[in-house]
């Protein structure tokens, strides 16, 4: 089951139907325990719509969005490559293997794009890229309700400086983005899930890359675990999970570059860069 975010509504898709839900206030209605079980019910006093609507808005409200880190070797590696000079190289490989994961906070709402929105890469940055991320809606009680394509634009420059510049590296306007909309399946996502990324540069591919959800060494079930152990969210919030691809280190974002992120059974994720 596929939920979407519009101006005149929710967008419910089952079953290759649509249902269009008016509602309030969509923290409310995202945030629900059981969110599968409470959906088939929401439609079954809804009348069929038309097709899934082309333009949606980012399926946020006033969630927080945070953010995990080195939860795939691939990401390991470049975050041991990016900082070695900065003597952190060995932060990256010690969390890999630790218990407990890196976890941070990434975006507020005003600056998370959704569909065909603008992401930015920083100005005082030369080396920035895309980390396409699955990203879990979690409930106000820490359950994984739905999953979502996510984009944690990244300085790695900057992060690569200073491990300690994190914060700088990962969070400013436009440094999120999260769509098209929730994908909430009755059973959890599976490992063979794919994820692809495609980057293209005036109408050509300058990247690609793909893996798979087996791929990740963290469970996302322990991530979002973590999250909560001291953090409340009385919206539910969205978490990041860590990307798995990663460009070379002689590529770099140009603005006006487009950003296709695609994962199975959600969608395709798509951006253009300022």
């Amino acid at each position: 089951m596929q939920i979407y975010k519009t101006e005149k509504g929710a967008v419910i898709a089952h079953e290759g139907h649509c249902y269009l839900k008016a509602i309030d206030d969509w923290d409310v209605f995202i945030n629900r325990v059981g969110l599968y079980g409470a959906l088939l019910t929401d439609i079954a006093t809804l009348p069929k719509t038309a097709d899934i609507p082309q333009n949606v808005l980012a399926p946020i409200g006033s969630q927080e969005v945070w953010a995990s880190g080195v939860t795939y070797f691939r990401s390991k590696q470049a975050r041991m490559e990016e900082s070695k000079k900065a003597g952190g190289g060995s932060f990256y490989d010690l969390v890999y293997d630790a218990d407990r994961p890196e976890l941070f906070f990434k975006a507020t709402p005003r600056r998370t794009v959704g569909q065909l929105g603008t992401v930015r890469i920083r100005k005082d940055s030369h080396w920035n890229v895309p980390e396409p991320e699955l990203t879990l809606f979690l409930s106000v009680s820490g359950t994984i309700e739905g999953y979502t394509v996510g984009n944690d634009m990244s300085s790695r420059s900057i992060e690569g400086e200073n491990p300690l510049y994190l914060p700088q590296a990962k969070t400013y306007d436009g440094c999120a983005a999260l769509g098209p909309g929730i994908y909430v399946p009755e059973r959890p996502i599976a490992a063979t899930t794919s994820i692809k990324m495609v980057i293209r540069r005036n109408g050509s591919t300058v990247f690609e890359g793909e893996t798979t959800l087996a791929q990740m060494k963290r469970n996302p079930a322990d991530l979002a675990r973590y999250l909560f152990r001291e953090c409340s969210f009385p919206q539910g919030c969205f978490l990041m999970t860590g990307t798995g691809i990663v460009p070379p280190d002689n590529f770099s974002l140009n603005i006006g570059d487009e950003v296709d992120i695609t994962i199975d059974h959600i969608g395709t994720l798509t951006n253009t860069v300022e």
